[in-house]
């Protein structure tokens, strides 16, 4: 009896998703908690695992279309009591149709081999040619056997068409010089947003209308922690098994700042101001499916070693798109470090409801009067985007300065000064 395969709980108030990459394709082996497919919510991307061993026998959702939870997107046959999934599978071929206007792409078959004329089309290039009314049998295979893949079909649906030759005129014009365009081709792709991508896109609009936003600026000298950091590098990785980084010395400072000035850490909750005596830190990282800000919770009693573990973890596993949902949610203030990506100075937009968030940027050498004299110091641009609601100006600059003075002499760390 076939099992269904169904979309899982992904979050608490999540109804819809978006289902991702097919790992496993019809006729595919399964193993017990292999992943099958990956399922996309505007928070996180989570895989749905084999139930048991057996064979994927029907996909109903491909990817790229949507869902809600509890749907079931495809079914699978268990094996025999004893039997071991076989690596052995065979490529689907997608039937793709056009009724009324609208482009039909049917369930998923798998012969012993397509009959003669038919391409292979892969689902995803299926798609691309459903959505463009290219029919699969004008474009020709580099797949494996000849099949269509989504290179395949993104090439064909770009190339532009023949034009039309046009009827003779009655009076010859005279020619017209064209300038051939410079650079190369002018096509474009279409690309569905993912839902993470469009939640973003959400939150950001959201914090522009709803909170009064205004950037401060200041510049910090990080000759101290990079002596200090050098000084201490190799002892600290032998130890600890992890990289002395910059941001653990940015969240300890942004964490004695948060303490000097509580209205950072707070949330316009109207008819109140809800002030809070922890402070969940959001680190902005880069992942597979865009910025991911996981949150590291009681940031103030964590250690350097415990800060730069769990940054490191949070970065490969949001490269792997395997954070946890929880992970993400929350949070009392953002870190986002654009000097990574060579950033010299940037305006942050705070992550709603949080009332703060801190821009760091590239370290440059530049020339610095230091007591009458001009000296070459590594030098920093920090940004604090902050709610005007609750946060006024001095309090912005008062937050900024202590984030600079706790740099610049690190040894504040230790002493809580």
């Amino acid at each position: 009896m076939a099992l269904e395969l169904k979309v899982p709980e992904v979050g608490e108030s999540i109804t819809e998703v978006m289902i991702g990459v097919w790992k496993k394709r019809e006729g595919d082996a399964v193993a017990t908690d292999d992943a099958i497919v990956e399922i996309e919510s505007d928070k996180a991307t989570v895989e749905l695992p084999a139930p048991t061993h057996g064979t994927i026998s029907r996909v109903l959702k491909g990817s790229g279309e949507k869902a809600v939870v509890g749907e079931v997107i495809g079914y699978m046959e268990p094996a025999a009591a004893g039997a071991h999934p076989s690596a052995a599978s065979s490529q689907p071929v997608v039937d793709v149709t056009r009724k009324d206007g609208r482009t039909d792409i049917g369930s998923v078959q798998i012969p012993a081999a397509a009959p003669a004329g038919q391409p292979r089309v892969m689902p995803a290039a299926a798609r691309v040619l459903g959505e463009a009314g290219v029919p699969a049998t004008a474009v020709a295979g580099t797949g494996p056997g000849g099949r269509v893949t989504k290179a395949d079909a993104v090439a064909a649906v770009s190339r532009p068409a023949a034009p039309a030759k046009p009827a003779p005129p009655a009076v010859k014009p005279a020619p017209v010089a064209v300038p051939a365009a410079a650079g190369g081709g002018r096509e474009e792709r279409y690309v569905l947003i993912s839902p993470i991508r469009r939640k973003i896109a959400e939150r950001l609009v959201e914090a522009q209308h709803q909170a009064a936003l205004l950037t401060t600026f200041n510049e910090v000298d990080m000759s101290a922690v990079m002596a200090l950091r050098a000084k201490f590098k190799d002892t600290f990785q032998e130890r600890y098994g992890v990289k002395l980084g910059f941001m653990s010395f940015f969240v300890r400072a942004a964490v004695e700042a948060l303490r000097a000035v509580p209205q950072v850490n707070a949330e316009f909750r109207d008819p109140h101001i809800v002030f809070r005596d922890y402070c969940d830190i959001g680190i902005a990282v880069g992942g597979g499916k865009g910025l991911v800000v996981p949150v590291l919770r009681n940031a103030e009693l964590l250690s350097f070693a415990q800060i730069e573990q769990a940054i490191g973890d949070f970065a490969r596993r949001a490269a792997d798109n395997k954070l946890k949902l929880e992970e993400l949610q929350g949070g009392t203030f953002t870190i986002s470090n654009g000097g990574v990506y060579g950033s010299m100075m940037s305006t942050p937009i705070i992550n709603p409801p949080q009332s703060g968030i801190l821009g760091l940027h590239a370290i440059q050498d530049r020339p610095m009067a230091v007591n009458g004299q001009v000296v070459i110091r590594p030098m920093m641009y920090l940004a604090l985007t902050y709610d005007h609601r609750l946060v006024d100006g001095r309090e912005a600059v008062t937050f900024l300065k202590r984030v600079k003075d706790t740099i610049e002499d690190p040894t504040r760390l230790m002493l809580e000064v």
